[in-house]
């Protein structure tokens, strides 16, 4: 088994061309992802390094393209590509800042108002991607990064694509947030949803669900308490095992979901005032 180790001149402190490595917030086995300080401009930034083993010609092919798709992507819901070139010899990617990711937000208590605003924007998002013909294939808390007045942004597009491809050369993703037929290799527009639907599940019912995804999943009766019907319905479509029983992409999901937004606001007032 190959081991990850990081190469000596990326450590904490040390420069990467004009970017300060101020320390070291994500480690995987793709990449590194650090804090840094752009010292010309006096910005924080965010950079993923990935591992030089990985660097190949075929990953460098591969990320162009789907950097190139990504940075097409203007919605302020997606996380923006600053940078992508060699400095210093390392492959660098350069992104705002966040203050945390959604794994993060979700492991302390949120209001509905929260979780319903941060859901809509991730809905939003992945459908302004489907309506460019782009899927995520990696949708999943931790690659959902909340900025100042709980600004969602998603990130990762095309970097996990490429980065698992060239780690597995099989089914895209990360085991656990993937829809069944993407984990036999089969992704798609509905696998994006699906992914998005555990994300909403998890979100307000304090549990995931896992496989064989049976109805209801643990949890169920705290979604009953804090959600309107529809939105559990929308849900609980998107967590269809069955790929062609989901919404066909985001964007119909999208429209289900800000259809719902009174009934759902009313409902969540409604059950305030009972407690």
């Amino acid at each position: 088994m190959t081991r990850n180790i990081e190469p000596a001149n990326l450590r904490v402190g040390s420069r990467v061309g004009k970017y300060r490595l101020d320390r070291r917030i994500g480690r995987g086995g793709f990449a590194d992802v650090y804090a840094a300080t752009d010292t010309l401009l006096s910005i924080k930034v965010a950079l993923k390094i990935p591992n030089a083993r990985w660097v190949s010609p075929e990953l460098i092919d591969e990320f162009r393209r789907e950097v190139k798709m990504t940075m097409a992507l203007d919605h302020p819901n997606i996380m923006p590509i600053r940078d992508a070139s060699f400095i210093d010899g390392h492959l660098v990617i350069v992104t705002p800042l966040a203050k945390r990711t959604l794994d993060d937000r979700m492991k302390k208590r949120m209001s509905f108002d929260t979780a319903y605003s941060l859901a809509t924007q991730l809905v939003d998002a992945v459908a302004c991607a489907h309506a460019a013909g782009v899927i995520h294939c990696d949708i999943k808390p931790e690659n959902v990064l909340i900025f100042d007045d709980d600004q969602l942004r998603l990130a990762d597009f095309g970097i996990a694509k490429a980065a698992q491809r060239t780690i597995s050369s099989s089914g895209t993703g990360t085991l656990g947030f993937m829809a069944p037929e993407q984990a036999m290799g089969k992704p798609s527009m509905r696998s994006d949803v699906f992914s998005i639907g555990l994300v909403l599940y998890r979100m307000f019912s304090g549990k995931w669900p896992e496989y064989p995804f049976d109805w209801p999943p643990p949890g169920a009766a705290t979604l009953r308490r804090r959600l309107h019907p529809d939105l559990i319905a929308i849900i609980r479509k998107s967590l269809e095992v069955k790929p062609r029983s989901r919404y066909a992409n985001a964007e119909k999901l999208a429209e289900e979901w800000n259809k719902s937004r009174l009934k759902a606001v009313r409902f969540a007032n409604r059950q305030r005032r009972q407690t």
